[in-house]
């Protein structure tokens, strides 16, 4: 009789941790879309705002140098999150972003 309770509270035990352990991975996995998602809005904005500050009316704009350092660094900080939560990530469009940030730089530097 005890050996039956056993596993009848053994079986519903093992039930309730799976459903537990399934709801936490739907979490993470939501979590990891939206940070890759917030992680390539950012790098998509920063390299916007340094595109905007190598234009020739705004070249040299402090206010805008200052705020693409403080971009840059957001961008570090949600990089790191990424890193962790990395399973949702769109390669393509990181390459994408890779090259349009390449060609910035390129340009900025002539």
């Amino acid at each position: 009789m005890d050996l039956y309770l056993f596993f009848g509270g053994s079986i519903i035990l093992n039930i309730l941790l799976i459903w537990y352990l399934l709801r936490l991975l739907r979490k993470f996995y939501f979590i990891s879309e939206n940070i890759a998602d917030l992680y390539f809005t950012m790098r998509a904005f920063r390299i916007f705002v340094h595109s905007l500050w190598s234009m020739d009316s705004y070249y040299g704009e402090p206010m805008i140098h200052e705020l693409i350092h403080r971009i840059k660094d957001m961008s570090d900080e949600i990089e790191i999150f990424r890193d962790v939560f990395q399973y949702a990530l769109d390669q393509e469009l990181e390459e994408e972003l890779n090259d349009i940030e390449k060609a910035a730089q390129e340009e900025a530097r002539k």
